[in-house]
């Protein structure tokens, strides 16, 4: 059996055995976090940190997490709302007057939280060097015409969400998106996870290693005729450039802990640890449902609240080829998977994630 390290309390003994099956099957590299009323009560890892097996994953091993760092923006846009600084429920254009363009004047900011506004990708061919530019990109989405009538339908933005929240995150606070996070959210959590990763970490990264063949979400994004470019290749993730750019869909950096411990603070009422990031009512907002039906993107039935999916208690998302994270605020609990070896399992998640989530919910019982 593969050799676990770290913590993990005995009621949830499931959990690193989870791990360790699958770090015996199809993980090269992997952590798994949870956390119960804002306290960690599992903080594992194993494996290696390459794709050759040569250098172990450490305890400060971190990894792209790709659209796992959705919930870490949606948390920011939270947090500025319960401030009373950014208005969910106001037109986008009274922050960013620019957007109001091309018949956007209605969209509101919780249509851009809930892959409802009807800009799921640009209108025009962008290369990934393109999204090393966020203020050319963003400047493109506030001038262009949505897709569908902006809070009809939804449509999964798998870059455009970061751009967009991100955008007035920076109206609002005269601050990027990974500034305000790292000052505001991961700074005050103590969090290793980084939106604009400094060169300073680079040592720690584990590059994040390409499935057999292309992720099941990228084949629906490519097929669908609301998608204009192309899925991100899973190598871009490992180069410098992508390190260094704040891509706020896509470019998170972290581990199952950091993850893990930036999320209990939306599952334990807005405080954890002893720091306060917003009020009890402010994290009910999440669960506001905002759409319930068929995502034209993903082409399957999709139930989205204020920047996460929805589903029962709790409120989740997870990234390109495995990482994820749920959030679950009757049970006060965050849990959390993050690995290398990218994986393609025929649906919008894997059984690696899943059962490490359910293992979580095993040591509740």
């Amino acid at each position: 059996m593969a050799d676990i390290q770290g913590t993990c309390a005995e009621e949830f003994s499931a959990v690193r055995d989870a791990l360790a099956a699958s770090l015996d099957n199809k993980d090269v590299g992997a952590s798994a976090s949870v956390y119960v009323d804002g306290e960690m009560v599992v903080d594992i890892w194993g494996g290696y940190a390459d794709a050759a097996r040569t250098t172990p994953w450490e305890r400060d091993t971190i990894t792209n997490v790709w659209s796992t760092t959705k919930t870490m923006v949606a948390l920011c846009a939270l947090i500025l709302a319960d401030r009373g600084d950014l208005d969910l429920d106001a037109p986008v254009a009274r922050y960013w007057p620019e957007f109001a363009a091309a018949g956007k004047d209605g969209v509101l900011v919780r249509h851009v939280l809930s892959h409802t506004a009807g800009l799921p990708d640009w209108d025009g061919p962008v290369a990934v060097e393109d999204l090393y530019d966020s203020p050319s990109v963003t400047a493109r989405l506030a001038a262009q015409a949505p897709f569908w009538e902006p809070g009809t339908e939804a449509g999964y933005h798998s870059l455009t969400f970061g751009f967009l929240v991100g955008e007035l995150v920076r109206r609002v606070t005269g601050r990027s998106l990974g500034t305000f996070f790292a000052e505001d959210v991961a700074g005050p959590m103590g969090a290793d996870f980084h939106i604009g990763l400094a060169a300073e970490h680079d040592h720690r990264v584990a590059p994040v290693i390409a499935p057999p063949v292309s992720t099941s979400v990228d084949r629906i994004v490519r097929e669908s005729g609301d998608a204009r470019n192309g899925p991100i290749p899973p190598g871009v993730g490992n180069s410098v450039a992508w390190r260094r750019a704040e891509i706020p869909a896509a470019s998170g950096f972290g581990n199952a802990r950091s993850v893990a411990a930036v999320q209990s603070v939306l599952a334990n009422g807005g405080t954890a640890r002893g720091v306060r990031l917003l009020s009890a009512a402010g994290c009910q907002r999440v669960r506001e449902e905002q759409f319930h039906g068929k995502d034209r993107i993903f082409g399957v039935p999709m139930r989205y609240g204020m920047g996460y999916a929805l589903n029962g208690n709790s409120c989740s998302w997870g990234g390109m080829g495995g990482s994820v994270v749920v959030v679950d605020l009757d049970a006060h609990m965050a849990v959390s998977y993050v690995m290398n070896q990218m994986l393609d399992e025929g649906g919008l998640s894997d059984e690696r994630g899943v059962g490490i989530v359910l293992a979580a919910y095993a040591g509740l019982s």
